[in-house]
């Protein structure tokens, strides 16, 4: 196994909490319309990075399409917001409403990193129309939300042939009322260990940062299996940790565990 960047750094900001819309100037407090803040956030994958250039975010609800500009519009690095650590896109208020669907809006500057050299990634419709996924959400008068669009790198970047890369996003999109979680550490970081959290057919996949501490968000509510892998050759052996519980509002922390040879 090639040898995994790991982040642990600070959660990064991104400037002022607001965002523009193409066709209104402004964000408005007026009764009838929700804050949301969107943030951008990733399951990690196994490059040293995958730079997307993030230019806007559409959002679609019964009331129409809005489109969303970021606070800074440009290249985001994914691997720098796993486990735990996001970015914000834009915070706007919408009208009170159901949100159906969600588009990110890419420019052509887009990249991977494998070990110490850059190639272009590949995304041509997303250009255009942008990368589609739905997002079911109300949206009531006055209140306020938090939505996290998470995007698995690891999922998301395909090898076609030699030196080329094209981009076949994974998105989900979660809010804080649909965020189960679960936290731990797994050590020695000799073992390069991956934690995978499985429930049934649905399967995510977290990268240790550099004291081990890794953390799942999104999940649904009901129990999981963690199986932590470790590199071939490494000397260590793998293990499963089974019915880890986990419920919306509440982090399941499952403690260190220590990897055997």
């Amino acid at each position: 196994m090639k040898k995994i960047v790991l982040f642990g750094a600070l959660l990064i900001a991104a400037g002022l909490s607001s965002c523009s819309k193409d066709d209104a100037g402004g964000s408005s407090t007026a009764t009838g319309k929700a804050s949301v803040s969107f943030h951008l956030t990733d399951a990690p994958g196994a490059y040293d990075a995958v730079n997307v250039d993030i230019r806007q975010v559409v959002v679609i609800t019964d009331q129409g399409e809005t489109t969303l500009t970021p606070v800074k519009a440009g290249v985001y690095n994914l691997l720098e917001f796993s486990n735990g650590l996001d970015v914000l896109l834009c915070q706007y208020d919408l009208p009170a409403g159901h949100i159906s669907q969600m588009r990110l809006v890419l420019g052509s500057n887009n990249s991977v990193v494998v070990d110490g050299k850059s190639y272009p990634l590949n995304t041509p419709s997303a250009q255009q129309s942008g990368l589609k996924f739905n997002f079911h959400q109300e949206l009531k008068a006055d209140a306020s939300y938090h939505v996290w669009i998470d995007f698995d790198a690891g999922k998301s970047v395909v090898k076609t042939g030699k030196d080329s890369y094209n981009l076949k996003p994974t998105v989900r999109a979660y809010t804080e009322l649909t965020n189960g979680k679960i936290k731990g550490v797994v050590l020695p970081l000799l073992a390069q260990p991956i934690v995978f959290a499985i429930k049934g057919s649905d399967t995510l996949s977290a990268i240790p940062a550099s004291d081990g501490h890794f953390v799942f968000s999104g999940l649904a509510e009901g129990n999981y299996s963690l199986w932590y892998n470790v590199a071939a050759g490494s000397g260590f052996s793998a293990t499963v940790k089974t019915n880890v519980a986990v419920s919306f509002g509440t982090i399941t922390d499952v403690g260190t565990v220590t990897l055997l040879p």
